[in-house]
């Protein structure tokens, strides 16, 4: 059911920092081995470690997949999801910039059925994409929901059938990749944006920066000769 315990938040962790750092990477792929996205948290490993108050989510060189206890990835991520996703799997998606479900996908944040509360965003993203009353129906209750109540909130792109998830994931992660890197992680910094004011004052400031960038020719000479560009990310 890939239940995370401490190693396997580290690996994520990790996996996410190299996709920040590389100038070769553009977009990073999610998706889990098996027939099951995630269960959620591992809580005969993580637990006694969270009691304590000795989780270690986020070891050096890595970043918060969640984007809670360090900055966010600030490169698009594209997820696909399996079977059972909870708890951190929902927060995953919620964190991510496409999500494609398989039909038989399963969403759930069970954190109060446990006495703990969500961690990882979904109680400030979940309101922000499915509205107040839809998200307290499942963060208060642990009720579960399915691909196409997902789709109805505005939590995923897609409803796949189970198998083409990773598939149709892909595709959409190689038309990112396809775009000029630099102006994708400048929309998407600015999409993500929290004070609305502060960013129209930057939105001149960060279309200079591009205006400055060798890609733009490429995708200048592109628009005239009607040939796809090969940007670069320079």
């Amino acid at each position: 059911m890939n239940a995370a315990d401490e190693q396997m938040l580290h690996e994520l962790s990790l996996a996410y920092g190299e996709l920040d750092r590389n100038p070769d990477l553009w977009v990073g792929v999610v998706f889990a081995h098996g027939e099951n996205f995630t269960a959620g948290l591992d809580l005969f490993d993580v637990g006694p470690k969270m009691q304590k108050g000795k989780l270690q989510m986020v070891p050096e060189g890595g970043l918060d997949p969640w984007g809670i206890q360090t900055k966010q990835v600030r490169k698009p991520v594209v997820m696909a999801t399996r079977g059972t996703c909870y708890t951190l799997g929902v927060e995953l998606a919620l964190a991510s910039d496409i999500v494609i479900a398989a039909s038989d996908s399963k969403f759930g944040q069970l954190e109060v059925s446990r006495a703990i509360l969500p961690f990882g965003g979904g109680t400030i993203r979940l309101p922000k994409v499915a509205g107040h009353a839809k998200a307290m129906q499942y963060l208060l209750t642990s009720d579960r929901w399915g691909a196409e109540e997902a789709l109805a909130m505005g939590m995923i792109n897609e409803v796949v059938e189970p198998g083409q998830e990773l598939a149709r994931a892909r595709e959409f992660a190689d038309k990112i990749a396809a775009q000029a890197p630099l102006a994708v992680q400048a929309t998407l910094a600015s999409a993500r944006a929290e004070d609305e004011a502060a960013e129209k004052k930057l939105l001149m400031s960060r279309l200079g920066e591009l205006m400055k960038t060798k890609d733009v020719t490429r995708g200048m000479k592109a628009f005239v000769t009607k040939k796809p560009a090969k940007f670069k990310g320079n």
